[in-house]
């Protein structure tokens, strides 16, 4: 049997870090298995859902690199699919729950009440069978008690969530639902459906909560709930996957930084944790330092351009030399720009604090001194200056920071970047010593 599963998210707002997570374990699931991925709309709310919602959706799943098998081609319930189960926008699916509400009918198991439809609930506990949480035995509560039976179809004729939702399930063929554990509540009502329907309910699997760092289940408005709040942050999304990949799920070796590719191959629901998972900003952050260094220079390069970086005319070489030096440093790719943008200007603004402690009088003569050292050094290179600047210290007996502070200063401005040695020997002696003189004129 070949493993089906879906993603059904409502387009009510945002992509919830919640709502990515599920989408992602799904579509891990899928590869994983050899299987299909499925996308549907519940955009039965007409009130709450919009276009913008839908797209944002739509393109926030594509950023994380998930395609789908089967679901909507755009944004807009009248346009094109994949598939051929479709429609994928529950709001074109009215006649298919109508017409499974007659079947219901003319079983005996539903009734009207005050204009509602109710399914007869059984009187009994539940007992759910999920690969992830063991075998679950759904008690009724005490409002059930009072009246076991739910509404599937509202008095104005829309059908309710618990319908749809099966009645969604068993016509695209569903064989895994891979949900929230807050849908763990639900899923006593949609196994009773799946049986009505004489339909042998799929296997189940609950994921984890996410919580915030105190504990607490994390919210809407909490900082980092919303995908799009990553997207516009700069994360790189091969990183934001592979965090949200491990919230709830662990390889057998407790591997962290991996590629897709692995993550694929690797993801089985049986590693998913019992225990809720906690959102984590700092190590999401350091895992996108991982990733964002680890990329080939083309794709380094391109999110140079869209961070802000204007190469100029510089040559690819030049430029390769330049990003590499700073790889290691930028956690985030909006940071780039502060960290490398001297190499391809003349045009230095100064730290004004910086310059006043880098060019006070007493340190003049020494940074002239190095200056002109560095016109005579044999190889311009990170080594080579490095022991020279060192030497020339240790001769003036002066710190070595009395020249390494004006040396950062006059090529770069600004106290934060690449390592001197290696900047100054990509900038080249040429230009090393041109913006040397102008900080001696400058600061005269």
């Amino acid at each position: 049997m070949s493993v089906r599963v879906r993603f059904a998210p409502s387009p009510t707002g945002y992509l919830h870090i919640g709502g990515a997570r599920t989408a992602l374990f799904n579509w891990l699931y899928a590869r994983h298995t050899g299987g299909q991925f499925v996308l549907r709309i519940e955009d039965t709310d007409e009130e709450r859902n919009t276009p913008e919602a839908i797209n944002v959706i739509l393109e926030g799943l594509r950023w994380l690199g998930l395609d789908w098998d089967e679901g909507p081609a755009s944004n807009d319930p009248t346009g094109d699919s994949v598939g051929e189960r479709g429609p994928y926008y529950q709001s074109q699916r009215a006649e298919i729950y109508a017409s499974r509400v007659a079947e219901l009918q003319e079983k005996g198991l539903v009734y009207e009440d005050e204009g509602a439809i109710r399914f007869r609930m059984q009187r009994e506990a539940v007992t759910i069978p999920d690969l992830i949480c063991g075998e679950v035995v759904r008690e009724l509560t005490d409002r059930e008690q009072e009246q076991p039976d739910f509404v599937i179809v509202r008095s104005d004729g829309k059908p309710v969530f618990h319908l749809v939702n099966v009645v969604d399930d068993i016509e695209m063929g569903i064989t895994h639902v891979i949900r929230g554990e807050d849908h763990l509540s639900n899923t006593a009502k949609h196994i009773a459906l799946f049986r009505a329907f004489g339909v042998e309910p799929p296997a189940f699997a609950h994921i984890p909560l996410i919580l915030n760092a105190n504990g607490s289940k994390m919210s809407k408005r909490d900082e980092g709930a919303s995908l799009d709040g990553w997207q516009q942050a700069g994360y790189i999304p091969s990183a934001v996957a592979n965090y949200l990949s491990l919230l709830g799920w662990s390889p057998k070796d407790d591997s962290q930084v991996m590629p897709m590719a692995e993550i694929i191959e690797r993801f089985d629901l049986p590693q998913i944790n019992r225990a809720n998972a906690r959102f984590d900003l700092e190590k999401l952050q350091w895992m996108n330092y991982e990733h964002l260094r680890a990329l080939p220079m083309e794709d380094y390069r391109a999110r140079a351009i869209e961070a802000g970086v204007d190469f100029g005319s510089a040559d690819d070489d030049y430029i390769g030399a330049a990003l590499n030096t700073v790889k290691d440093k930028v956690k985030q790719i909006e940071d780039l720009p502060a960290f490398c943008s001297f190499y391809f200007t003349d045009d230095i603004a100064y730290d004004e604090a910086m310059a006043a402690k880098a060019f006070a009088p007493e340190n003049k003569g020494a940074f002239a001194r190095l200056r002109d050292v560095y016109a005579e050094v044999d190889a311009f290179a990170p080594e080579a200056l490095e022991a020279t600047l060192k030497a020339l210290a240790e001769e003036l007996e002066v710190k070595v920071r009395v020249l390494v502070m004006p040396a950062r200063c006059a090529c770069t401005g600004v106290k934060v970047g690449p390592s001197l040695y290696d900047l100054m020997a990509v900038l080249g002696r040429e230009r090393v010593l041109a913006r040397f003189d102008r900080a001696l004129m400058e600061f005269d």
